[in-house]
């Protein structure tokens, strides 16, 4: 009997595998492996989310006005021109179905964002990904891969999971050398724990004109909101229409907004997250490489480490990780088979995997 059939193309999609929340044989694990922000929700968060228990029979705001209006002020930025997601990565999706299709082209670095390239085979679109030099990003690279068909190109900038990012002028010489039909999507999803004088989020592209480039951000980072999926861009005018007529109705929900709202409001958090950061950061990279493997500088809340070059496996690290209630991230899907991914935590999480790490190394 025939039966319904996918699209072509769907089932040569690796289905996108998130890091472990669970292991067996433990009941409380030290989750390391999806770059959550080391000190959770803002207080004002979570007081906001508890508040709107009591409203949970109403729709949200479907613009949603107050949230997009918060934002702006936090950043200096015209309200009108924000657009908000179920998490980041439903804009990512918004954005390839808006502007490729069947025999475009989408261009990302090759360790980027795994859902760049799963984003572009579901909406029929080829992905096409650009060698890195030292894990990093290759403008020169990227631009040789540009083709006629080519519709968007997909930056993480600091780029996950390698931690790396580019400067400005880097970024500025990528959006003056792509033809302007190509729509230029810089993803700063980690930008709130860069504190370089030559890092650019990308906003300042958006506001020069050209109606050709868009900025992501997320709060499920330093701001700690993941199980709320929340994300929002700083788009052209035009390019919000389109979106805005894309995306589901009611697509961020009343939690989500409220505790947003609340989150943006607390800024002594978000600079406490930072200082977190700044102090664990360097501290893991350093224990870490100490113990004979190689970490690649980050900027972001997280170190990627290399296990070959000490004649180990990244496979039985993360296995010797786990058998300690430890998850890491393997990123083999990535194309970085001998690598895992460390997000930094708390103190005794930081102290815990540096040591799970130690007698693994040992033995």
């Amino acid at each position: 009997m025939s039966k319904p059939q996918p699209r072509p193309g769907i089932l040569s999609i690796a289905p996108y595998v998130p890091g472990r929340g669970k292991l067996p044989g433990h009941e409380r694990i030290l989750k390391l492996a999806s770059n959550e922000g080391a000190l959770g929700p803002s207080p004002k968060a979570m007081e906001a989310f508890r508040k709107l228990a009591t409203e949970l029979h109403r729709y949200p705001d479907g613009d949603p006005y107050d949230l997009r209006h918060a934002i702006g002020r936090r950043h200096g930025l015209d309200p009108d021109r924000i657009v908000c997601g179920n998490g980041s990565d439903e804009l990512i999706m918004l954005i390839a179905r808006c502007y490729a299709g069947p025999g475009d082209e989408v261009l990302h670095s090759a360790h980027g964002f795994l859902m760049y390239p799963i984003f572009a085979r579901v909406v029929g679109a080829t992905p096409v990904a650009a060698p890195e030099r030292d894990y990093t990003a290759d403008i020169d690279a990227i631009l040789a891969r540009v083709t006629p068909h080519t519709r968007i190109v997909y930056l993480a900038n600091p780029n996950n999971p390698t931690g790396t990012y580019l400067p400005r002028p880097e970024i500025a010489r990528l959006r003056a050398k792509l033809a302007d039909h190509i729509l230029l999507v810089i993803d700063a999803a980690y930008a709130e724990y860069i504190g370089r004088n030559d890092y650019s989020t990308g906003a300042e592209l958006v506001d020069a004109g050209g109606d050709n480039t868009i900025m992501l951000r997320t709060f499920s980072k330093i701001y700690g909101m993941a199980a709320l999926r929340l994300g929002w861009g700083y788009v052209p005018a035009e390019i919000a229409d389109v979106m805005n007529r894309v995306r589901n109705p009611f697509n961020v929900n009343a939690a989500a907004q409220a505790a947003g709202l609340a989150a943006l409001g607390d800024v002594e958090f978000i600079a406490r997250g930072k200082a977190h950061n700044d102090q664990w950061l360097p501290w893991l990279g350093k224990e870490i490489a100490a113990l004979g493997l190689t970490v690649i500088p980050s900027v972001g809340n997280f170190v990627l480490v290399e296990f070959a070059k000490a004649g180990k496996t990244a496979t039985a690290a993360s296995e010797a990780l786990n058998a300690r209630g430890i998850t890491v991230r393997p990123v083999g899907a990535y194309g970085l088979p001998h690598h895992l991914r460390v997000t930094v935590g708390l103190e005794a999480e930081n102290r815990a995997v540096v040591d799970g790490l130690a007698a693994f190394m040992r033995g």
